[in-house]
C-alpha cells in the first residue's frame, strides 16, 4: 500500500436536531452527522425526531449516535428504531460496555490535566478512535471551550478525533497543531443551541478543505 504524506480530514457535524440542518450539512460536504441521545443536553433528540432528521440524510454519510452513561436497554432501544452506523460514548462507559453492542464505536475523553492518552488508547483497543474534548467535569461536550491541542497525540496506528471549542476561526490552527484523523463540531457552527448555521458550516468545511489542500501541495 502506498503511504501518502497527507490524508483528507473527515468532518462530523454533531448535535443536529432539525431535518433542514442535516440536509444542509450533508449538501455542504459533512462526512458524518451526530445525534445526541442524552436528555439533559439542549441538543438531545428522541427517536421520532432522530428519524425525521435522518430522512434528510442519504447514503455514504455516517450517522453517529451519542450516549452518556445510558443503560444497555436504552441504547438497544435506539438501535432497534434508528439507523446508527457508529456509536459514540461520552460518559464513564467501560471498554466491555462499549464493545457489547457489536457496533463500531468511538470513545470520547475529557482532556483532564492528568489524563494519560497512551493508557486510554490501550484501555480501549476496540475503539475506532478516541475523541478528545475539553475538560469540564460533569458537562459532556457542547461547551464551546477548547483545550491545548498539542496534547492530542495518538500512538502509531491509532486514530484520534479532535473536538471541543472548534469553530470556523480556529479549526485551521487546530489542524496544523494536532493533525487529527477527523474533527467534530457542534456549538461552533450554531446560531442557537441545537440550531445550525449553514454559513458557519460552510466556512468551517472550507477551512478544513483549505488545510487539506495545503498538505497536498507541500
Amino acid at each position: 500500500m502506498t503511504a501518502y504524506p497527507w490524508q483528507r480530514t473527515r468532518v462530523k457535524i454533531c448535535g443536529l436536531t432539525q431535518p433542514g440542518d442535516a440536509e444542509q450539512a450533508v449538501a455542504l460536504g459533512a462526512d458524518a452527522i451526530g445525534l445526541v441521545f442524552y436528555p439533559p443536553s439542549p441538543r438531545a433528540v428522541d427517536i421520532d425526531r432522530a428519524q425525521a432528521v435522518l430522512a434528510a440524510v442519504g447514503p455514504f454519510v455516517t450517522v453517529v449516535g451519542l450516549f452518556v452513561n445510558a443503560t444497555g436497554h436504552e441504547v438497544d432501544g435506539v438501535l432497534s428504531k434508528v439507523r446508527i452506523d457508529l456509536l459514540q460514548f461520552h460518559g464513564d462507559e467501560s471498554p466491555e460496555y462499549c464493545a457489547s453492542f457489536r457496533k463500531p464505536y468511538v470513545r470520547a475523553l475529557q482532556m483532564a490535566p492528568d489524563i494519560d492518552l497512551a493508557a486510554e488508547f490501550a484501555r480501549f483497543p476496540d475503539a475506532l478512535a478516541l475523541l478528545l474534548d475539553a475538560y469540564h467535569g460533569d458537562i459532556r461536550g457542547g461547551t464551546g471551550q477548547a483545550f491545548d491541542w498539542q496534547r492530542a497525540v495518538a500512538p502509531p496506528g491509532r486514530q484520534l478525533i479532535l473536538a471541543g471549542g472548534l469553530n470556523p476561526d480556529n479549526v485551521g490552527q487546530a489542524l496544523e497543531v494536532a493533525r487529527p484523523y477527523a474533527v467534530d463540531v457542534s456549538s461552533g457552527v450554531e446560531s442557537a443551541k441545537g440550531i445550525k448555521d449553514a454559513a458557519r458550516i460552510a466556512r468551517f468545511l472550507t477551512e478544513v478543505y483549505d488545510f487539506d489542500q495545503r498538505q497536498r501541495s507541500r
